[in-house]
């Protein structure tokens, strides 16, 4: 198996394990503090790699979704699929890389002036944090992990629940395998370092409270993803 085709089938296995966590959440199955199974028994039961359950909890732990305790096991965080129900994220699994972008750069410099407002200095420690992480991270997969956590950080940080839900959709996207081929193939080395520069001027700019820089930043960040992505 090529190394390409293995981090597809990593990636596709990922992505059900995630879905059955946060579907089990969303309609209750999985009450929240609830102990999720083992790495072993998600692995075998999805039929997909370890390392690919691994990920998929190292993710959703990055975001806040759940918690993990060394010798107790994995558990539901408390506030994890709080008002998923009107929205399944089976809802988006067709959405195109196209279409999300086009959402994104319509939804998220909304975001900017909610962040200045609500946010808390907590909000913007976790930022911080997962700004740090996706700066010193090894490898490309760990990158994209912290960026994850970064995006569902500034979610959260609008303290607006119907937001949250919103840019959870979006999230649940970006966790796509046609998504993360299209990453694979352009996120560089270089262009990494200038995403993390870019991330790290908006999170500033919403320190400081100015909302407008922040969003005049985040459509910049956007555009700038896009034209990567697919030359315009």
């Amino acid at each position: 198996m090529t190394s390409t085709s293995s981090r597809l089938q990593s990636r596709e296995g990922a992505q059900r394990v995630r879905e059955f966590i946060m579907n089990a959440a969303a309609d209750g199955t999985l009450a929240p503090g609830a102990k999720l199974p083992t790495e072993r028994e998600l692995a075998r039961r999805f039929a997909v790699p370890r390392n690919a359950v691994r990920k998929t909890l190292a993710q959703l732990e990055a975001e806040g979704s759940i918690t993990r305790h060394v010798g107790r096991g994995t558990f539901l965080a408390s506030h994890a699929g709080a008002g998923n129900g009107e929205f399944p994220f089976d809802s988006v699994s067709h959405t195109s890389p196209a279409e999300l972008m086009e959402a994104r750069l319509r939804i998220e410099p909304a975001l900017a002036e909610l962040i200045a407002t609500n946010a808390t200095p907590a909000d913007f420690e976790r930022m911080e944090m997962c700004l740090d992480r996706a700066e010193r991270a090894a490898t490309l997969d760990e990158f994209e992990l912290w960026d994850a956590a970064l995006h569902q950080a500034l979610a959260t940080a609008t303290h607006n629940r119907f937001v949250i839900r919103v840019l959870d959709m979006v999230t649940a996207v970006r966790q796509q395998a046609e998504w993360g081929k299209l990453k694979d193939r352009i996120v560089t080395p270089e262009r990494r370092l200038k995403y993390q520069e870019e991330h790290r001027n908006i999170v500033h700019a919403l320190r400081d409270r100015d909302a407008e820089r922040a969003r005049t930043l985040i459509i910049a960040h956007l555009q700038h993803a896009r034209r990567n992505l697919f030359g315009f």
